[in-house]
């Protein structure tokens, strides 16, 4: 809610609080900047709270906002504002996956998301709070096939890296110089499907070295994203 209110990227039309809240310096904070805006807010009683409320275990705020804005994906590619670094999400279904994975990347830097509009989680209010804010402070495209935007990605210059468990090719051999780079994560039962693996400039694995199979994609995700970051502050480093 904190970060909804601070990006003030999205019109918010109403603000509801459950009775009988612990007072508290966020609840303080949310109710300052609500005022700050002309926002009305409105204390309900919990029962009606939750009854209205569209996520599992609500914390007793909630706002009615405008949905998040979406860009074109010429626009995500655009070197203009420096090389891009994308997440691309092909059909994860999970919204706690999906969630977690835009956390991680909002902390790693990425500066947009491609999701596939059919058969995939988008963004709902449930992603929206597992995502803990992140999504006001990333660009979001969504498009009919994922295949198809790989390509158009290539066309403009972004290098596309696939994140497969039985990849010959490690994540940690890659080294990219100074380019724009998308990571593609598959869905959480078949990974990457076939068209989409072949369109990528690269495949690779994260390796592992315990006894479990491998990881869930979010988890896949937040490595693979910290890394894109580690390459991309040590090319800036040498450059300077």
């Amino acid at each position: 809610m904190l970060e909804l209110l601070t990006a003030g990227k999205r019109r918010v039309r109403k603000i509801r609080i459950a009775e009988g809240q612990d007072p508290s310096p966020q609840l303080d904070e949310i109710e300052r900047l609500a005022a700050q805006r002309r926002i009305p807010l409105e204390t309900v009683p919990r029962v009606r709270f939750d009854a209205e409320a569209k996520t599992f275990a609500p914390q007793g705020v909630m706002a009615s906002a405008a949905p998040v804005s979406l860009v074109e994906l010429d626009q995500l590619a655009s070197p203009r504002r420096g090389h891009p670094f994308l997440l691309v999400v092909a059909n994860v279904t999970d919204p706690q996956n999906l969630g977690a994975l835009l956390r991680s990347a909002a902390c790693a830097g990425v500066t947009g998301v491609v999701l596939a509009r059919h058969r995939a989680a988008h963004l709902s209010p449930s992603v929206v709070k597992v995502a803990a804010g992140a999504v006001e402070h990333l660009a979001f495209c969504v498009v009919g096939g994922i295949p198809a935007a790989l390509g158009e990605l290539q066309r403009a210059g972004v290098f596309t890296i696939g994140l497969a468990a039985d990849a010959n090719r490690s994540l940690y051999d890659l080294s990219l110089g100074d380019v724009g780079v998308a990571l593609v994560v598959g869905g959480e039962e078949r990974g990457l499907a076939p068209l989409a693996r072949r369109r990528c400039d690269e495949v690779v694995a994260i390796p592992q070295h315990g006894g479990v199979a491998s990881l869930n994609v979010a988890a896949a995700g937040t490595v693979a994203c910290f890394q894109v970051a580690r390459w991309r502050a040590e090319h800036a480093l040498a450059g300077s």
